[in-house]
C-alpha cells in the first residue's frame, strides 16, 4: 500500500486558491512545481497510508487557523522566490 503526503494536496489547493493574489510572473507548470517543491520542503509532511482518511486530514488543516496562516505564508515565500528567479523557458532572459 503506498504512502501519501496529504500536505501536497493542501499546498496545491492554497496555491490555486491564491494564484491571482500571488501575482505570479509565470503561470507554467514548471513554476507551479517549483513553488510546490519549495513550500513542501519547508512544511512538516503529513503521511497517511489509507487514502480514505485524506478528507479528514485535509479538513483538520483547513480548520486550524494558525496552520492555515503558516501554510499560506510558506506558499507566498516560495512564490516570491520563483517569481524573482523563474527557471522555466519563459523566465530565461536572452
Amino acid at each position: 500500500m503506498p504512502i501519501y503526503n496529504v500536505m501536497e494536496d493542501v499546498v496545491h489547493d492554497v496555491l490555486h486558491q491564491y494564484k491571482k493574489e500571488l501575482q505570479l510572473t509565470c503561470d507554467c507548470q514548471r513554476c507551479h512545481d517549483d513553488i510546490m517543491a519549495i513550500a513542501l520542503n519547508q512544511l512538516k509532511p503529513h503521511y497517511i497510508v489509507n487514502e480514505q482518511h485524506k478528507p479528514y486530514i485535509r479538513a483538520g488543516h483547513v480548520t486550524d487557523r494558525q496552520g492555515v496562516t503558516n501554510i499560506l505564508s510558506t506558499v507566498v515565500k516560495a512564490a516570491r522566490i520563483v517569481t524573482d528567479s523563474p527557471r522555466c523557458e519563459n523566465g530565461k532572459k536572452e
